[in-house]
């Protein structure tokens, strides 16, 4: 098979696009896995607080920085 000078050049764009696309791909898949990463950690963290205090500890903590959020809250 021969190619002439036009072929290459688009074939050197094609490949410089496909290195380009890849490492877009390889980005946003770091990205993800970053974000899997942080919510593995806040759910583990979630679990290890129910352990510690149980449901109904961590509720009414939760309704007080709620109330505290709400102006004029007796």
């Amino acid at each position: 098979m021969r190619f002439n000078q036009k072929d290459a050049s688009n074939l050197e764009q094609l490949l410089e696009s496909l290195i380009k696309m890849v490492g877009k791909a390889n980005n946003n898949v770091y990205s993800l896995q970053k974000r899997v990463s942080q919510l593995e950690w806040l759910v583990r963290e979630q679990q290890l607080e129910l352990r510690e205090r149980g449901p109904a500890q961590i509720y009414s903590k939760q309704l007080r920085k709620r109330q505290e959020k709400i102006p004029n809250h007796q």
